[in-house]
Order: structure tokens, then sequence, then C-alpha cells
């Protein structure tokens, strides 16, 4: 599948590392480092705007390794880039360790999946079919 990009940045386009990756890496496009303090939170450009084709969305996630790592992970993991969306792609990291870190251009700071989804309708009901799990959740099946 094919989607436009306009890049305004330095950095290359987001390519794949390896032939089966489901995501590409996203680079920081800033003009100085920024230095994220522990628990602090960023929003930081990348220079790339996409046009996805309706029925797709784009999903931003943490960079496995710098989660790991660094304690670098994104905020509103996965965030979700729209097809109608026509602004620069930003991202939210947060620093989750005890220690400071220095984002500088160009480093990857995420990775962006594309994926297809589905557009639903309601359908207004007094009830919902019954299931052998009922309204069970948030541990409901133990350790």
């Amino acid at each position: 599948m094919k989607v436009k990009l306009v890049n305004k940045s330095d950095n290359p386009a987001p390519e794949y590392a390896t032939p089966h990756a489901a995501g590409m890496d996203l680079r920081a496009f800033i003009e100085n480092d920024i230095v994220l303090k522990p628990l602090e939170r960023v929003l930081v450009p990348t220079g790339l705007f996409i046009e996805l084709p309706v029925g797709y969305e784009a999903q931003i996630r943490p960079r496995s390794g710098l989660a790991f790592k660094q304690g670098l992970t994104v905020l509103n993991t996965p965030g979700t880039i729209d097809a109608d969306y026509r602004g620069e792609i930003k991202v939210i990291l947060v620093n989750l360790s005890n220690e400071a870190f220095t984002i500088k251009s160009g480093e990857r700071i995420c990775q962006m999946v594309v994926s297809k989804h589905e557009t639903i309708s309601f359908t207004q009901v007094d009830e919902l079919s019954e299931t052998l799990r009922g309204d069970g959740g948030f541990g409901h099946t133990g350790k």
C-alpha cells in the first residue's frame, strides 16, 4: 500500500528495519536537545505529515529498547493517527526512569504501525446476550 508522506525534517523517511517488521521507527526533529527528567513528559515533533487511506490508522508505540533500557515510553500508547489528520506527527514521550534522558534530533523515539480498522454504528438495545464470562473483568480469572 502506498501512503503519501511529506517529510519536512532532515531525517530519512520512515522504513522497516527488517523484512517482516510491523513498525517503522520515527525520529525526533528538534532544533535543540531535549533533556527529559524523571516523570516529565514532552511533545516531540517528527517533521512528518501523512495521508492515510480511509479505513486505516497509524498507531504510535514505544520502542522496546528505549522502554526497557531507558524507561522512555509513549504516554498515550498506542497513539492514534486518523485518516483525516493532516498535521505533523508529534509524539508524547514520558521518562519513567530515575535518570534524565537526552533526546537528540534524528534519534529514533517511537515506532509507527499502520493498521486497517472497521467503522461501526451502534444499535440501541435494552440488554445484551448472556455469556459465561458475563461482566467479569479486571482480574476476574485470578492469578
